[in-house]
């Protein structure tokens, strides 16, 4: 097997990718795919390799993915918009043997020590800015190469998330992993995806919901995927009504803010048959005045990188529950697991365990993190604690780790604890995530200072923009004489929230 024949099978002239106002069917895009597996091979690249991703979601994105998975290597997607400190840093954790770039990622990309990650070759489009790069268009137009076999348990993606504890590291998903995951979330009869589905691909393919779920999952079905590079309210009713968008996945912030653009048609996402919303709770709010206002339901699901995303899904029959996360997809076994390690009693909280085909295969070179997320049986503890009602809904109500959830990406308060601590003048620093109107939260940073050390606070701020992702970043910084500590020492970051 191999995750990249999910394109196979679908009529030649099937639009399968719109991007930039172009249409590239299945015939084409195979056909480029496999120009592009020669490329890679000509350059060296073999099984089992990494290769980095780093561009914006469009039709160059689509390709490289594809294109790596059949050469038998691993694609590692990462955020283009990243500063060089954070690509450096995670590129240097996987040693890829390519790194394959759009313009969105000249800037972080210009200053890495290519020689000090082991990257052979830097590959990107001539029109990108990087003057050293082995241009794309020279990998392509040449020899096509064959699709390597690979078993299921063979990796195929490394991602990065801060995992369900602890600094960001590379979560392994395998070729089962994400074929088991499209395959379960298809497997609800009269609900799955069809060819005739065009789904919005707004969702970052860095990210596993964008990359799995809007991509995999609907080239899978043979539907189309509009790419979309930046999102904007505004536009994106027009997209969905020029291209006849049928499926609408985002985190509960897109939702939010198509709400907030005025004089918008009741209509105007008439086309749609579907909207999915994932990677944050869904505010009750948000969802009671979508329906209202466009007549159509936000479903609600809940997933993980480590589990391929899909847990649960309110992709059923009949009208989605207000605060549930759906439920479990078929061919999962959930658990809700109390602070004894047993099962919780019907109607009490405990954390949601999850074990399948699509459970992940540990953490990159983290024996003792991967230990920690996986019992020896194969339960994964995600972290998030959970109650179920008679019908076999769940309802999420509280995250047992200290995770913040920005506009639907994962921030670990200890990666920009880490970074604001490597300042100077930091004596100490906790991080917390509080409340916010358009992305759900932010990261909001207390800080004490060096004896004698005056800080300001843009000045911490855009000393953190350098080493981090701009989401990752806090927009607001408290100084403070000290933290507070529990008596064995222990940061209390429940007393700073």
């Amino acid at each position: 097997m191999n995750l990249a024949t999910i394109v196979d099978g679908h009529p030649e002239d099937a639009p399968a990718l719109l991007s930039r106002g172009n249409v590239t069917t299945y015939g084409e895009l195979r056909r480029q795919i496999a120009e592009l597996r020669g490329g890679l091979v000509r350059l060296g690249v073999e099984p089992g390799d990494r290769v980095a991703l780093a561009t914006a979601n469009n039709w160059f994105f689509v390709v490289a993915y594809f294109a790596t998975l059949g050469v038998g290597a691993v694609a590692v997607p990462v955020n283009p918009a990243s500063p060089t400190a954070e690509l450096q840093g995670e590129l240097a954790s996987v040693r890829p043997r390519v790194l394959i770039a759009g313009p969105s990622a000249s800037e972080g990309v210009k200053g890495l020590d290519a020689e000090r990650l082991g990257l052979a070759h830097v590959v990107a489009p001539e029109n990108a800015g990087m003057d050293r790069a082995t241009p794309f268009e020279d990998l392509m137009g040449g020899d096509e190469a064959p699709l390597v076999d690979r078993a299921t348990d063979d990796l195929a993606v490394l991602i990065f998330t801060a995992g369900t504890g602890g600094s960001p590291k590379a979560a392994m998903l395998t070729h089962g992993n994400l074929r088991a995951n499209i395959d379960q979330a298809q497997a609800q009869p009269g609900r799955e995806l069809v060819p005739s589905d065009v789904a919005f691909g707004v969702l970052p393919m860095f990210h596993i919901f964008g990359l799995n779920v809007v991509l995999g999952l609907t080239l899978a079905a043979g539907g189309s995927v509009v790419l979309v590079e930046r999102f904007d309210p505004t536009s994106a009713f027009d997209t969905i009504r020029e291209r006849g968008v049928t499926i609408l996945a985002g985190a509960p912030t897109m939702f939010s803010a198509m709400l907030d653009v005025p004089r918008v048609a009741p209509d105007a996402l008439a086309s749609l048959r579907l909207a999915v919303s994932g990677a944050a709770a869904l505010p009750p709010d948000v969802a009671t005045r979508f329906a209202e206002r466009f007549g159509i339901p936000i479903r609600q699901g809940y997933g993980l990188t480590e589990a391929a995303p899909i847990v649960t899904s309110s992709v059923i029959e009949g009208d989605p529950k207000p605060y549930a996360i759906g439920v479990v997809l078929p061919g999962i076994e959930v658990r809700l697991v109390d602070e004894e390690g047993e099962d919780a009693l019907e109607g009490d909280a405990g954390e949601i365990w999850v074990r399948g085909p699509n459970v992940f295969a540990g953490y990159w070179e983290d024996e003792e993190a991967t230990a920690r997320a996986l019992t020896a049986d194969g339960w994964l503890r995600t972290g998030d604690v959970a109650v179920t009602d008679d019908d076999g809904f769940l309802y999420l109500i509280d995250r047992a780790k200290d995770l913040i959830i920005v506009s639907g990406f994962n921030v670990y308060p200890a990666e920009v604890e880490d970074v604001l601590a490597s300042h100077e003048g930091v004596a100490e620093v906790a991080v917390v995530g509080v409340d916010h109107p358009h992305s759900g939260e932010t990261v909001k940073a207390f800080v004490v200072a060096r004896p004698g050390v005056h800080l300001e606070e843009d000045q911490l701020i855009d000393f953190a923009a350098t080493r981090l992702a701009r989401y990752k970043c806090p927009t607001k910084i408290t100084f403070v004489d000290e933290l507070p500590h529990g008596l064995g020492g222990k940061l209390l970051r429940r007393a700073l929230r």
